[in-house]
């Protein structure tokens, strides 16, 4: 009896192992930490995602275009369905610099967050304005040979990632049709298939359309949410076709084969509070209503000093 009672006490004193963390999607169906109970640094006050609100942005004149390296690279990679999202794992001869980054940063994969439907779906907002769809370039310090080592160090820029917000569009993106077609084969968690060889800038917005951005300070959008991202999310657009879009939700699932269907919709986390962070554009397009008083001031002051005299 008293082993029985030893035995029952080494067992309940052993430590409960955390639910994995999830979206509040997959939350509502099954046994997994949400959102709101995410640990690290998720409930910290320089979270992302935001909204960006650019009525309030600040010009930088440093925010200069990038130089993207080998980013018209072609090759064969794979692409796997990790549970939560599918994700490239891409080689790190890939780089960018520039930018108003202090260093170069080489690439580590990239990833999609989606919805099923085209009103909602990225992370990122505009102006309270969500997007269908949201892609990430996921990118570390030259100097670090991995994530895990990049977020092992104290800075706040350790991390580099390119946000490129997706919209719908009656055209289909023919560098986006190898990876849609084969969503289809990689339907549940941990499965993975080949694509055939392509290149980011098959991908992403020409180079000449992607020299306004914002600049922020923020987070990884997934636990322990580390606070060690300098962000970049770009003006113009990727145009997808809405058949596109939507195949993310129709063909992907959460679990593992034989587990219950769990499709893979709305794996985008919620706009975090900005705080005292400040929001910066490399581009004066988007300022000039803001910007109009500024310059109006001066011109209107000689004009009148010439209509009086």
């Amino acid at each position: 009896m008293i082993s029985f009672l030893m035995l029952l006490a080494l067992t309940l004193a052993q430590p409960v192992a955390p639910a994995h963390w999830c979206y509040e999607s997959q939350a509502k169906i099954t046994s997994c930490t949400g959102p709101s109970q995410w640990t690290g640094n998720c409930q910290d006050n320089r979270q992302s995602p935001i909204n960006i609100d650019t009525t309030k942005t600040i010009l930088n004149s440093t925010l200069i275009p990038f130089q993207f390296i080998n980013y018209d690279q072609k090759k064969s990679l794979s692409i796997i369905n990790n549970g939560h999202t599918v994700e490239v794992q891409l080689d790190d001869t890939i780089r960018i610099s520039g930018g108003g980054l202090n260093e170069t940063y080489k690439a580590v994969a990239f990833h999609l967050h989606w919805s099923n439907s085209l009103d909602k779906g990225s992370e990122h907002t505009i102006n309270g304005k969500s997007y269908a769809m949201e892609m990430h370039i996921v990118h570390i310090k030259n100097k670090y040979h991995n994530v895990s080592e990049a977020l092992s160090e104290n800075g706040n820029d350790e991390i580099a990632v390119l946000g490129f917000l997706i919209k719908s569009s009656p055209q289909i993106h023919s560098g986006f049709a190898n990876l849609v077609e084969n969503l289809r084969n990689i339907p549940y968690q941990t499965n993975e298939v080949g694509l055939k060889e392509f290149s980011l800038f098959d991908l992403i917005p020409k180079v000449d359309k992607l020299k306004n951005y914002y600049r922020y300070w923020g987070s990884l959008t997934t636990p322990e949410c580390q606070e060690k991202v300098i962000w970049t999310v770009f003006h113009e657009p990727i145009h997808l076709h809405s058949d596109q879009i939507l195949e993310f939700s129709r063909m992907l699932y959460y679990n593992k084969e034989n587990e219950s269907k769990m499709p893979i919709i709305d794996n985008f986390r919620k706009t975090q509070p900005l705080g005292n962070r400040q929001i910066f554009t490399s581009g004066a397009g988007i300022l000039l209503p803001q910007a109009w008083p500024t310059l109006l001031a001066p011109l209107l002051t000689y004009l009148l000093a010439v209509f009086l005299d």
